[in-house]
């Protein structure tokens, strides 16, 4: 393969990545607390020898989590939680602390705050919060403060990272911080909502469309640059 198929096939290699990426944040546009998800896209230029022309490598190896609010959908849940503003939730997993917005938390039979997938959900401390089975009316107040009947229990750790770059996509709707956590100060948080997936289907639709409509023609000229070279190597080769 020639210089320029090479520079195709990368291109190719990236295309596909972000066509798996819009797929997934298409059929995610729904859950609850999901991150859109994006490709980020670098080039590589290389001087040749001679009088050729320098050669262009494309990579598609870095992905992007957006961050931006998604909207608030009532639910009257006393567990079900929204923040408005930047901060995540703190988690707690089996392979350490992740970050999550999806916010419909319940309790376990240990009366601990959990997700749905049974991962407790930390206080500002990096404990977890227990609620009493006999529990009486529960309020969380807009700064994570958890209440019982009027008595505070703990305080829902509301963090954000440095640098959004320092998240990296984990199972689910979770996601691992690779940096430092600062609080998250100017985060609010509301009972009885739930923030909704920050996917807009129709954009990501057509973004799917123009990114298929690419890879079709990048397709296309690998295909003719395969056939241009046979036809070469069949008439040398007479």
């Amino acid at each position: 393969m020639n210089n320029a198929g090479y520079t195709a096939l990368t291109r190719q290699y990236g295309l596909q990545r972000e066509l798996h990426l819009l797929a997934n944040n298409i059929a995610n546009s729904s859950t609850t607390g999901y991150r859109r998800e994006g490709v980020l896209f670098s080039e590589f230029v290389q001087r040749l020898d001679g009088t050729e022309a320098s050669l262009s490598m494309a990579a598609a190896n870095a992905r992007q989590t957006y961050l931006t609010q998604g909207a608030l959908a009532p639910t009257g849940g006393a567990l079900d939680l929204a923040i408005e503003g930047d901060g995540f939730f703190l988690i707690e997993t089996p392979q350490g602390e992740r970050l999550t917005r999806a916010g419909h938390f319940q309790t376990n039979g240990d009366g601990e705050m959990v997700t749905p997938d049974g991962y407790p959900v930390l206080d500002e401390g990096g404990a977890r919060i227990f609620v009493p089975v006999d529990a009486g009316q529960l309020a969380i107040a807009r700064d994570g403060t958890v209440s019982v009947d009027g008595d505070p229990l703990a305080q829902i750790a509301l963090v954000r990272p440095t640098d959004a770059a320092d998240l990296r996509r984990a199972p689910g709707v979770l996601l691992e911080p690779t940096g430092e956590l600062l609080p998250a100060d100017d985060a609010v948080v509301h009972q009885g909502f739930l923030e909704e997936s920050n996917v807009d289907p129709i954009s990501e639709m057509a973004r799917l469309i123009a990114v298929q409509r690419a890879y079709e023609l990048g397709q296309s000229f690998l295909d003719r640059e395969d056939e241009r070279i046979r036809n070469v190597v069949q008439t040398l080769g007479r």
